[in-house]
């Protein structure tokens, strides 16, 4: 059975760590001496007092995590931290009320990029770095980041990893020994890219402190920007294909690029059939779109065409939600081309959401399989994936997350047009939130934002990016009688 009380204790832990990386938006307002040097001591202090009183009172709990602990701590993580992560907006930002901070706190989590905000060029510039930084740590897993310490507090994180990485074949991604060791060899390489990115930036054009908040953003495929306009502000081709360069590089498996590494080989890039298919997705729908542009006349310039189609679906299928220019302008097509590519494009192990190209490639396998057996009932036919048999126990995995996925998006989509939202805003939205892809259309298109909605809409969405975010099943098993039964 699973003990909450056990969880606590590590909670308590995380907050303190959380506090300290407070440090970060805190010490940019200081430098800037802008108005958010009060709203972030207070909440580093306050998360602080939390995380050492929390860790105090329940020492006496603390023991080695078992299996179901560890889908209780991923689940009270991604619901507490946010929590405390709001705490400087709601402070820092006038008007703004507990519900908007807590949906933009989760969307920063989540890496959604979803946002209740208007006017971001005049928010201070602590503030849009603490967005934009929380999207860098929730990008890859704060809990992988957890793993990799929680040895060191004399915790085995082995569970956590697993309830954390997305994807239906994630135990195969435990790839040297020790799984702290993973988790720390796989922020090593997250961290060379985001540094490669920052520079990247700063060298196209970017100011350093731009350079830093699109760095996060970026690397966690969030697409929260300092700028109303995103990348628009700069209309710079040259600041686009950076981003688009880093995009494609943080929507692959980050463990394929730890193996890379390890081998000083690029084989394990180039045979993998989820990369190979990501890659080749993004480029027939750039091609496609590209094409659609033009025939349409929504520019005559095949160069712009180009420039236009390959940032945009680069940035939705990878679930960032950047955008250049307001594409919802463009023929319906276009936007829901674009929609779908991100419930389904990015890879299982990387900083995107949706339902991960692996799951899609073995619905693909399943149903060639079962149109053979239409034909020869008999035939022996198993479902291959990377020349191994795929268990039947994994195609059931991925069977029901898609069932449950399709009920989730319907399900949060009568709840939106119940509350009286239009047809268009309400399924995009859910679309949006429950794949953290962020901008949706009508309501909430590319320019527009989320603070059109009421609370009650505003809490369906937030409900809708941590679902999805933690991949339904994780966060769904909780409310089985089964699982906190001995």
């Amino acid at each position: 059975m699973a003990s909450p009380l056990a969880v606590l204790a590590l909670i308590g832990r995380m907050l303190v760590l959380f506090a300290l990386m407070m440090g970060v938006p805190l010490g940019f307002a200081l430098v800037q001496q802008d108005a958010g040097i009060e709203p972030f001591a207070r909440s580093a202090f306050i998360t602080l007092a939390a995380g050492v009183a929390l860790s105090l009172v329940m020492r006496r709990f603390r023991r080695e995590l078992q299996a179901r602990d560890g889908f209780v701590l991923v689940v009270m993580t991604w619901l507490l931290l946010p929590a405390f992560g709001a705490l400087p907006l709601w402070l820092a930002i006038p008007g703004l009320d507990v519900t908007d901070a807590y949906f933009e706190a989760v969307s920063g989590f989540t890496a959604t990029g979803a946002t209740v905000l208007s006017g971001l060029d005049e928010l201070p510039l602590s503030v849009n770095v603490w967005r934009c930084f929380m999207m860098l740590i929730g990008g890859l897993g704060i809990i992988v980041l957890a793993v990799a310490i929680l040895p060191m507090l004399g915790v085995g994180g082995a569970q956590l990893f697993r309830a954390e990485m997305a994807g239906p074949l994630k135990d195969q991604q435990k790839l040297t020994p020790r799984m702290s060791e993973t988790a720390r060899g796989l922020w090593v390489v997250y961290f060379v890219v985001s540094t490669s990115c920052f520079f990247a930036y700063r060298w196209a054009g970017m100011s350093w402190s731009d350079a830093f908040m699109h760095m996060c953003t970026t690397m966690g495929l969030g697409g929260f920007s300092s700028h109303d306009q995103s990348f628009g502000y700069w209309n710079s081709p040259l600041i686009e294909t950076v981003a688009i360069v880093f995009m494609l590089l943080a929507g692959v498996n980050f463990a394929l690029y730890f193996v890379a590494l390890r081998q000083r080989s690029f084989r394990a890039l180039w045979c993998d059939i989820e990369l190979r298919a990501f890659y080749l997705v993004v480029l027939a729908a750039v091609a496609v779109l590209t094409v659609f542009l033009i025939m349409h006349e929504v520019t005559a310039d095949a160069w712009k065409a180009l420039r236009y189609s390959a940032f945009h679906v680069v940035s939705l299928a990878t679930t960032t939600g950047y955008a250049a220019t307001d594409y919802e302008l463009w023929p319906v097509f276009a936007p829901l081309l674009m929609l779908l590519l991100g419930c389904f494009a990015t890879c299982a192990g990387s900083t995107g959401g949706g339902i991960k190209m692996v799951r899609m490639l073995l619905l693909l396998k399943q149903s060639t399989r079962e149109l053979v057996r239409i034909i020869h009932p008999n035939v022996v036919n198993p479902v291959v994936y990377g020349g191994r048999v795929v268990s039947p126990r994994v195609m059931q995995s991925v069977i029901a997350y898609m069932m449950l996925y399709g009920a989730s998006l319907v399900g949060f989509t009568m709840l939106l047009l119940f509350s009286g939202l239009d047809v268009v805003t309400a399924f995009t939205a859910v679309v949006a939130c429950l794949n953290n892809i962020g901008p949706g259309l009508g309501l909430v298109g590319p320019t527009q934002h989320f603070g059109v909605l009421t609370e009650f809409q505003t809490w369906v969405c937030t409900f809708a990016m941590l679902l999805g975010r933690l991949e339904l099943l994780s966060v769904l098993v909780l409310f089985t009688p089964q699982f906190w039964r001995t």
